[in-house]
This record gives C-alpha cells, sequence and structure tokens, in this order.
C-alpha cells in the first residue's frame, strides 16, 4: 500500500509539469521592430536590401521549446534595395518573378537546441516555385514586458542561400572574367514577437 501511494504522489506531483510541457504559446512578428535583409556580392562589394512585407508566426513551447514551430512568410514584391529599377527588375521573371510566385515561405518540420539559447529549425523553404529542406541557426534572446505590460521575445537569424538552389539563375558575364554577381545570398533575420492572448471559449 506504501508502494502504491508514493506511486499516486508521484504522479500528482508530474501532472502540473507534463501539463506546462504541453503548453504552446502563439506568438506573432512585431513589423515595426523586425526586419528581413540580405546582401549579394555585385562586382567586387555587396548590395543589401529587405523584404519589407513578411509576417510569422511561432508556437512557442517554452518549456520544452523543441516542441516548437514556426511559419514564415515573406511577399516577393516587397523587395528593396533602394533602386526603383533595379527592385522592378528583381520582382520580373529573371529573379523573384514575384507576380507567379508571389511568397516566399518557411514552415518548419522540428527544432533541436544546441544550447539554451541557440536552436536549429529545419524546414521547408519555398521560393521561386522550388522547395528545399534547410535549417537555420536561431538565437534566442529572451523575453521581456513592454511597457504595456505585454510579453514579448526576441530571435535572430544569420545565414547564407545559394540562390541557384532556388532556380534564381540570372546573371552577366564580364569580359574580364567572371560574373557580374555572386551566388550566395546573405541573410539576416531579426524578430521581435508578440504573444497572442489565449481565445476564450466560446459561449455555450
Amino acid at each position: 500500500m506504501k508502494t502504491l501511494r508514493s506511486l499516486a504522489l508521484l504522479a500528482l506531483l508530474a501532472t502540473p509539469l507534463a501539463a506546462q510541457t504541453a503548453t504552446t504559446e502563439t506568438w506573432v512578428a512585431d513589423p515595426a521592430h523586425s526586419e528581413t535583409t540580405f546582401k549579394i556580392r555585385h562586382l567586387v562589394s555587396k548590395v543589401s536590401g529587405r523584404f519589407r512585407d513578411f509576417n510569422a508566426d511561432i508556437n512557442l513551447n517554452r518549456a520544452n521549446p523543441v516542441a516548437s514551430s514556426v511559419n514564415f512568410t515573406i511577399q516577393a514584391a516587397s523587395i528593396d534595395t533602394g533602386n526603383g529599377s533595379r527592385d522592378e527588375h528583381l520582382r520580373s521573371a529573371d529573379f523573384f518573378d514575384a507576380a507567379k510566385f508571389p511568397t516566399i515561405t518557411f514552415r518548419s518540420t522540428s527544432v533541436a537546441a544546441k544550447s539554451k539559447n541557440s536552436f536549429d529549425v529545419t524546414g521547408d523553404l519555398t521560393m521561386h516555385g522550388v522547395t528545399k529542406r534547410i535549417t537555420l541557426p536561431v538565437t534566442f534572446l529572451g523575453f521581456m514586458k513592454d511597457p504595456r505590460g505585454n510579453d514579448r521575445g526576441g530571435f535572430e537569424i544569420d545565414t547564407t542561400l545559394n540562390r541557384k538552389d532556388w532556380g534564381i539563375l540570372w546573371n552577366r558575364a564580364l569580359d574580364e572574367g567572371g560574373a557580374l554577381l555572386g551566388d550566395d545570398v546573405e541573410v539576416q533575420i531579426a524578430l521581435e514577437v508578440a504573444r497572442k492572448p489565449a481565445t476564450p471559449p466560446a459561449a455555450k
């Protein structure tokens, strides 16, 4: 009997922890305090740009981060390099073909912890009509309350993608050899996210 009572007590103590571990919260990107930027080689220098229209939906499990997931969507036509004619070229069929492929999406499939604040997030990146599975290095920057008492969190991603893997091939050969543009694109994403309040149960 004593053994049974001990087992029952352990089960009761474990229940709150199990419930906490299973709890996920919905967080969304705050676009006013987030950015998606990139750099690519042009001749001997680098040109930088950004996408101005994007959103992230994160199902976050604070007690068990590897049980979290993320969906990230970029509107390809929102590309901005500070040069109107260049941006129109980037939206054209030579590059992103934004009219045909209006969105760039990332859908996570797994999360692996490298350390307390460092994670490998694996998922499917779809761009220019091509889907490739990649792993993104994600740094967690912590949680804070904003001045209104709302929960905020921060994440950073710094990675390099080869544009040819997604069929973005346009380039121009140079008379002296080499090409006008590089193939590797440096991508930096800085996200400040806000926790969405839980939806109250519908009235019966």
